[in-house]
C-alpha cells in the first residue's frame, strides 16, 4: 500500500515540482493553437474544437487535461484570430491550472504558392490547489491513521499570472514547418515564494519546432480521393526536458491512420496510434499512447480524444481569400 502510495506520488508531482512542464497532447494538430499560435485563422474557416486527455489510467488520481479553442480568418485584419481555454487537473485535484487565450496571426504571401503567418497570444493563468486533500505526517495516528490537524503552513491556495507567447508558420502545397515559443515572460508560479526571482519557480519558456509533408501515393482528379502519407515530425524544449514525436498519417478520403514513436530526454517514452474520421463539417479523433518506457509497470497508457466542427463564412466581398493551410486535421 504505502509504496502505491510513493509511486502515485511520483507520477503526479515529479513534474510539475521539478520541471513545471507545459501539458501536451498526441493529437498536436487537433487543436492547432496550442501547439503553435501562428495557426490561428489557418484553414480559412471558422473552427472550433474540443480536445481531451486522460494519462497513465492505471491510477486514480491521474492527469487529466482538456482544451477547447475558436479561430477564424479575420480579411480586414489580414490574417485570424482565435480564442482558447484549457484546464489542468493532476493528483485528483490537488493541483488544478486553467488558462485564458487570445491568439492573432498574420498572414502573408512570399511566392506564388507559398505563405508565411506569424501569431502572438497572450495568456492568462490561474492556478489553485486544495490543500484539505495533502496528507502530512503529523496528522498520522498510530492506530486510526489520518485523523489530525496539520501544523504545516498553509500558502495562498490560488495563483493569477499573466503570459505571452509567439510564433511562425511557413507553408506550401506539400510543405509546412513552424517554430514556436511560449511562456515568454517566464511568470513565478510558487504559492509559497510569489516574489521570488528563482529560476526553479519559473514557468520555463517552451521551443516547439514542427514540420511535416503532404506526400500523394495515388493519382487522382479529386483530391479527396487520393491516399495521401503525411510524414511529421515535432520537437520540444522546456528547460531541461527535451520531446521528439516522430511519425506520420494516411489519409484516403474521411479515414485517418497515424502512428509515431516519442523519446523524451530521459526515455524512451510511448507508442502513440491514431484513428480518425471526417464528415463535411464535423472530425472525430481518438489516439492511444503504449507506454513503452519504465513506467509501465506503474500507469497504463493513456487516452486523448478531439472533436472538431468547421463552417464556411460568409464573405461579404468578392475578394479572393488567402490559400488554406492543407496540414493533419489530428
Amino acid at each position: 500500500m504505502i509504496k502505491k502510495f510513493i509511486q502515485t506520488l511520483v507520477i503526479v508531482f515529479a513534474p510539475i515540482l521539478l520541471l513545471a512542464q507545459d501539458p501536451q497532447f498526441s493529437q498536436f494538430y487537433a487543436n492547432p493553437i496550442y501547439t503553435n499560435p501562428a495557426f490561428a485563422g489557418s484553414s480559412n474557416n471558422i473552427r472550433f474544437a474540443i480536445i481531451g486527455r486522460r494519462q497513465y489510467t492505471a491510477i486514480n488520481n491521474s492527469y487529466t487535461t482538456a482544451a477547447t479553442s475558436f479561430d477564424a480568418p479575420v480579411t480586414a485584419l489580414n490574417g485570424g484570430v482565435g480564442l482558447m481555454a484549457t484546464t489542468d487537473i493532476a493528483g485528483d485535484g490537488k493541483l488544478t491550472t486553467n488558462t485564458f487565450n487570445a491568439v492573432y496571426a498574420y498572414n502573408t504571401q512570399i511566392s506564388r504558392k507559398a505563405f508565411l503567418r506569424a501569431g502572438v497570444q497572450a495568456s492568462y493563468y490561474q492556478r489553485t490547489y486544495d490543500f484539505s486533500k495533502f496528507r502530512f505526517g503529523d496528522q498520522i495516528d498510530d492506530q486510526a491513521g489520518f485523523i489530525y490537524t496539520t501544523s504545516e503552513p498553509k500558502a495562498t491556495d490560488q495563483i493569477n499570472l499573466l503570459n505571452f507567447s509567439a510564433g511562425a508558420l511557413f507553408y506550401s502545397e506539400r510543405f509546412f514547418g513552424g517554430v514556436a515559443i511560449h511562456n515568454l515572460l517566464e511568470p513565478n508560479n510558487s504559492f509559497y515564494s510569489a516574489n521570488s526571482s528563482e529560476t526553479e519557480f519559473k514557468i520555463p519558456r517552451r521551443y516547439t519546432l514542427h514540420a511535416g509533408a503532404n506526400i500523394p501515393l495515388t493519382n487522382s482528379r479529386y483530391e479527396d480521393e487520393r491516399v495521401i502519407i503525411s510524414p511529421n515530425v515535432l520537437f520540444m524544449q522546456q528547460r531541461n526536458f527535451n520531446q521528439l514525436n516522430l511519425g506520420f498519417y494516411v489519409k484516403k478520403q474521411s479515414l485517418t491512420t497515424g502512428i509515431w514513436f516519442r523519446q523524451t530526454s530521459r526515455n524512451t517514452d510511448a507508442l502513440i496510434l491514431l484513428v480518425g474520421f471526417k464528415l463535411p463539417k464535423f472530425r472525430i479523433g481518438y489516439s492511444y499512447d503504449a507506454v513503452v518506457s519504465g513506467l509501465r509497470t506503474a500507469a497504463v497508457g493513456s487516452h486523448e480524444v478531439s472533436i472538431s466542427f468547421e463552417i464556411k463564412p460568409i464573405r461579404k466581398s468578392e475578394k479572393k481569400s488567402k490559400k488554406a493551410m492543407k496540414c493533419p486535421e489530428f
